[in-house]
């Protein structure tokens, strides 16, 4: 990072305008909710399990979007039911949460078609992991190192209210689940829907509970079944900051080199990937190049 001193000012996280109950079904209106048929609504993206559409708020004078979250239709009853818990999971954390690091709670109800819903703040944003990728299309490099520096602060922020004061373990953190709105205006953590209570040492409370995350971010010791901690978040955001230095995701590097990309250029996927050096090398962090990303990067 930039060995200039940090301006807290310059990064400071805009305040929360309104307030809402943590023990209703939905935030702020006591109108009831009305989730249009998927059909009905822009989808924005998709996860593990779960679609994610805009939701424009007709006939609220000045009324900010929603961004819904439903079951994938697609998904075979068995995974539906494990997904259905996940929301219903996430709608309850995200009920008693108040953070402006952290996308806020709407609504939680039943769509038109039966489905339930997941309603969630939103502000026009996009996911890192998707500015990420734009950024590998563009043929450009690293993020500055002010960004990141930038994003780093907020996400730290988020983490440690969910830690600290929520006594939660994220669960998840990657790319994909940080939201930007604008020209990094604000930065949001998001999808809460496997996170796990922390005791007072800041270790998982239930000892049978099963840590997910996502394989290149976890951390060595859910690898290998050992004890969860507040220390698993911090690991893999640390990757989440690694994936904004590199434009890659931890660990997939598929081909060692410009060689053998050639002589495999043809070759499937899964015929190319070393799946060995893969599993050895999950939960533990990737190179960076420190020359290739020059002085700012280094502190």
């Amino acid at each position: 990072m930039a060995s200039h001193p940090v301006n807290e000012g310059a990064y400071k996280t805009p305040k929360r305008v309104g307030s809402k109950g943590s023990n209703s079904s939905s935030c702020g209106d006591s109108t009831p909710v009305t989730i249009p048929a998927s059909p009905f609504m822009k989808k924005l993206g998709c996860g593990t399990g779960v679609d994610v559409y805009l939701m424009n708020r007709v006939g609220k004078l000045n009324a900010s979007p929603w961004a819904v979250k439903k079951i994938n239709s697609r998904c075979a009853s068995k995974q539906a039911d494990v997904y259905q818990k996940r929301l219903n999971e996430e709608a309850e954390v995200l009920k008693g949460i108040d953070h402006p690091n952290i996308v806020g709670f709407r609504a939680f109800t039943t769509a038109k078609d039966g489905s339930k819903c997941l309603a969630m703040e939103y502000g026009g944003e996009q996911s890192l992991n998707d500015l990420i990728e734009k950024r590998k299309e563009e043929g450009l490099t690293a993020f500055p190192a002010a960004v990141i520096e930038k994003v780093a602060l907020h996400v730290a922020r988020g983490l440690m209210y969910l830690h600290n004061e929520k006594k939660l373990l994220h669960g998840d953190m990657k790319s994909c689940n940080v939201v930007i709105r604008g020209d990094f205006e604000t930065v949001k953590i998001c999808d809460v829907g496997v996170s796990l209570k922390l005791d007072e040492n800041m270790i998982v409370a239930d000892p049978e509970a099963e840590y997910i995350g996502t394989e290149p971010w976890n951390p060595r010791e859910a690898i290998l079944g050992g004890e969860i901690t507040d220390k698993a978040d911090i690991f893999a955001f640390g990757l989440t900051l690694w994936e904004m230095m590199t434009l890659a995701m931890p660990h997939v590097d598929l081909l060692e080199n410009d060689e053998e990309e050639e002589e495999y250029e043809e070759d499937s996927m899964e015929e190319t990937f070393d799946d060995e050096a893969y599993y050895e090398r999950l939960g533990t962090r990737p190179p960076l190049d420190t020359e290739v990303l020059g002085s700012p990067y280094r502190r």
